[in-house]
């Protein structure tokens, strides 16, 4: 069993954070249970474009409001607290928080914590064997 906080990811190589979010990976492709977990806040009033080629994601959001565009169909989404959005078919999309926006992130495969996006906005993939150092 793993028992994690917040508070024990903070300020480690598990806190990402960059100009346009944090993120904060609390369950990686190390613990060998088939997917990732994050706590993601994304800042208000930035604009930011993925597209996980390599990836399925699930985004729950419990804080905030965005807007979310899929840039394959033009198709827009408002996106409030209990609504989620599942990325099945690796769709390229942005998100444009009104708020503050935080939300829970299911990936899978799971990533390693080490994936850094490309020019793209892609993930590559990355398997915890390949990361090892």
């Amino acid at each position: 069993m793993i028992v994690r906080s917040l508070d024990e990811i903070s300020e480690t190589d598990a806190d990402i954070k960059t100009e346009n979010w944090r993120s904060r990976r609390i369950v990686l492709a190390k613990e060998k249970v088939g997917f990732s977990f994050h706590e993601t806040v994304l800042y208000a009033g930035t604009e930011s474009t993925f597209w996980y080629a390599n990836h399925v994601e699930l985004v729950h959001c419990i804080e905030g409001e965005a807007e979310l565009t899929n840039e394959e169909t033009g198709e827009k989404h408002i996106i409030t607290p209990g609504t989620l959005y599942l990325l099945n078919g690796h769709e390229k999309h942005t998100v444009r928080p009104k708020t503050d926006f935080r939300v829970l992130c299911v990936f899978n495969p799971p990533v390693t914590g080490r994936e850094v996006h490309d020019e793209n906005g892609v993930y590559p993939l990355v398997v915890e064997e390949d990361a090892a150092v």
